[in-house]
């Protein structure tokens, strides 16, 4: 059974490897150095709220998450995330299980609106899952992220209302 839960120190080197196999692949964050061990702690660290898709028997790391503010002051009501599940563990529906957990903390923290700044427009099986779940498409910026090969590639911002 996969369980949700908030990152421990003991997850770290697990989280490190899925972001950099996300980073490393090129096509979804806009992150292009990789975390070590320094820098990992230090980012995980950083944010409002780390959240780990665990195999609750194996205790294996599926899939992790990130919370922050997506901006200061009058508009720091609004969070931003971005979500990375291990190769092999995509098509399990982890990435669903992921953004309903980020949605909860986020309420829990006071977050109003959680707004996706970047998702790139060819990843159709996250876009079909923010629809789904009820976010809203503001638009599309026209070759707003540079692909791993070089080619830009549209992005498309979405958000939804934290009740």
């Amino acid at each position: 059974m996969v369980i949700l839960r908030k990152y421990r120190e003991k997850d770290v080197p697990a989280m490190i490897a899925i972001w950099n196999e996300v980073v490393e692949e090129g096509i979804a964050f806009p992150q292009e150095e990789f975390l070590d061990g320094m820098t990992g702690v230090s980012f995980f660290e950083s944010q409002s709220y780390c959240g780990v898709a665990e195999e609750e028997e194996s205790e294996e790391v599926l899939g992790m998450y990130i919370l922050h503010p997506n901006n200061v002051g009058r508009c720091g009501h609004i969070c931003n995330a971005s979500y990375a599940v291990a190769s092999g563990s995509r098509g399990l529906h982890i990435g669903e299980k992921l953004v309903l957990d980020c949605i909860e903390q986020a309420r829990r923290i006071g977050f109003r609106i959680l707004q996706f700044n970047a998702v790139v427009a060819s990843n159709l099986h996250a876009r079909h899952l923010y629809e789904r779940i009820g976010f809203t498409q503001l638009g599309t910026i026209m070759g707003g992220f540079r692909m791993k090969d070089g080619r830009y590639e549209d992005i498309c911002p979405y958000y939804i209302e934290i009740r």
